[in-house]
């Protein structure tokens, strides 16, 4: 079947206002003017701000007497002291809204400079962590308007209520929550993401498909969210592996970012101890997000699986794999991994286990660990980390 581009030309309205098909981000001028913006700050990651596609995109939105100017000082880890550096840019540029532009690091790095850009100067970004009604400590309404364009298919951060930052005094990633964090518009654009590397799209790719299966295994009771996991999961299973083998496949593309965006919205179920241990590795070694989480996923499937009986059964059902159960989804995320050219043990990415125990104190710690199936301790995560260090499933 060809690919249709209209077919794909939609508008839909949850969880936020979302504009989806190829060519959508010619849009991006009108849509700053619909939401009152005269002089929006783009946020983005270093690797982006040089490439042609944000020159012509600044470009076409000064075109429309739109003040454009580009923060991109932003680790592959966004930190506290990106997101000040971007505050002080947005301040300093007397800018009244921010572009969200790129993958998750850009996309959390610009939701948290718009949360904090007017709020008032004593409050702190950490004063705002995801720990009980933290949020209530920031002024909802100073929030700034946010269009989030995401130019990978990982995180889902378009539609998310939160950024993860890097705390490097304290060496840990933060959540930093607020309801009104979610962004006023996104553009799910395929031609924005045709140019990622085939290693950044099955990493990133993995990244969704972690959201979506950690939510499956949540033991919180939230159907729709369910529902929204299991077919963002069928999506990956679909169009992760065509994406790969062909970066311009714009169906593969387009069903991508709608698979991210769904993982982001279906872990309003929970995640669990992918993310309680790749939140700790990503602080400490610096290391790619969606890596952690695909080499990490089957160990952790494995250790909850005593828990996840009953899902896994189903969702095996659902993506019509060859016999029902854990056993079966694991053999999958195997040979999904394998076809992607994942590494298969965290050793490939030169971490080892001599930081163990603080590994397994972390991400007990962790916001994630609280939905995992298994109430794991320090030393049952130290466990599972040291065994995805060495390999052995």
């Amino acid at each position: 079947m060809s690919f249709e581009p209209d077919h794909y030309r939609m508008g839909w309205n949850y969880p936020a206002p979302i504009l989806t098909g190829p060519g959508r981000i010619r849009e991006l001028p009108g849509l700053c003017r619909e939401l009152g913006m005269k002089a929006p700050l783009l946020v983005t990651d270093p690797g982006l701000a040089g490439l042609p596609m944000v020159r012509e995109l600044v470009q076409a939105c000064a075109d429309t007497g739109l003040g454009v100017a580009v923060f991109s000082d932003i680790k592959g880890n966004p930190t506290g002291r990106n997101v000040d550096d971007g505050v002080a840019a947005f301040r300093n540029g007397g800018h009244d809204g921010v572009i969200a532009f790129g993958g998750g690091s850009g996309l959390d790095a610009a939701k948290a400079v718009a949360l904090m850009a007017n709020q008032r100067e004593e409050l702190s970004l950490w004063a705002l962590e995801d720990i009980g009604d933290n949020w209530k400590h920031a002024d909802g309404e100073a929030i700034v308007p946010v269009i989030a364009v995401p130019t990978t298919a990982g995180t889902g951060s378009e539609v998310g209520r939160a950024s993860v930052i890097t705390d490097e005094d304290e060496h840990v990633k933060r959540i930093i929550f607020h309801p009104g964090m979610v962004p006023a518009t996104v553009i799910l654009d395929p031609e924005l993401t045709v140019g990622l590397p085939p290693a950044i799209t099955a990493a990133t790719g993995m990244d969704a498909l972690s959201h979506c299966l950690e939510a499956w295994c949540s033991p919180r009771y939230h159907p729709m969210a369910e529902g929204i996991a299991v077919e963002g999961m069928r999506r990956v299973r679909d169009y992760l592996p065509r994406a790969f083998r062909d970066g311009g496949d714009l169906e593969a593309r387009m069903n991508m970012l709608v698979a991210s965006s769904m993982g982001a919205t279906a872990f309003q179920r929970g995640l669990g101890a992918m993310h309680a241990l790749a939140h700790p590795l990503g602080a400490l070694h610096d290391a790619h997000h969606g890596t952690l989480n695909a080499i990490l996923m089957p160990y952790v499937l494995r250790a909850n699986e005593r828990a996840i009986g009953e899902p896994m059964v189903r969702l095996a059902r659902y993506l019509d794999l060859r016999q029902p159960g854990t056993a079966a989804v694991i053999d999958w995320v195997l040979e999904l991994r394998e076809r992607l050219s994942i590494p298969h043990a965290l050793a490939e990415l030169d971490i080892d286990t001599r930081q163990a125990d603080k590994v397994g104190q972390m991400a007990v710690a962790d916001p994630s660990s609280g939905t995992n199936p298994i109430a794991f301790d320090a030393g049952q995560y130290r466990e599972i980390f040291v065994k995805a260090v060495e390999g052995r499933l």
